[in-house]
């Protein structure tokens, strides 16, 4: 069974307390009055957190990879009946989890919903995009590459999504300013072309 496994535990326990330990850091003093005045909007603090998973996630993932491909410490793959369970696995089944939470209403900001949630489903989000688009060759090109050629399209992937990530927590007032400033113009030539 996996889960017996040291190597089973080692990527979840090093990403989770690297998140603990940053959101602990953060938690007092003067960081935690910089997080609060720069992160007011739940949005983007949604998106932080996000990314703060996605990257510290990428770190570990990239990491612990080399690591077994390389033969360097106690990792090595996770394997059940002689099959190797790519991360990609988990990172599916973490965004399954983390969809349906919401779909729930948890940490989505409604009434009942507890705001450290929606911060830890934000989080897991950014975690299960980092494990499963770090083998977006495999699912891809439908065959193990990722220390082949076309592994570099999983680096690609994830430099696309993160952008994303960035730009959603750093232009996003741009680019909603933008979309209705073209839905203004569109509305107008709409208005006098009717």
């Amino acid at each position: 069974m996996p889960w017996t496994h040291l190597s089973f535990w080692i990527l979840p326990l090093v990403i989770g307390g690297i998140l603990g330990l940053l959101a602990l850091v953060v938690s007092r003093g003067s960081l935690r009055r910089i997080y609060k005045q720069q992160l007011a909007e739940s949005r983007r603090e949604r998106l932080f957190l996000a990314a703060v998973g996605f990257f510290i996630a990428v770190l570990v993932v990239r990491g612990i990879t080399i690591a077994i491909h390389n033969d360097i410490g106690p990792f090595h793959d996770v394997s059940m009946r002689g099959r190797h369970i790519h991360h990609l696995v988990w990172g599916i089944l973490l965004l399954l989890l983390v969809g349906y939470g919401w779909l729930i209403k948890i940490g989505t900001g409604s009434s009942g919903s507890q705001r450290w949630m929606g911060r830890l489903m934000s989080m897991l989000y950014g975690v299960a995009a980092a494990l499963t688009l770090d083998e977006f060759a495999l699912w891809l090109n439908l065959k193990d590459v990722y220390w082949e050629r076309q592994g570099r399209e999983s680096f690609e992937a994830l430099g696309l999504f993160g952008a994303l990530l960035i730009a959603g927590i750093s232009g996003g007032p741009f680019f909603r300013g933008v979309a209705r400033k073209f839905l203004q113009l569109l509305g107008t030539s709409t208005k006098r072309n009717g």
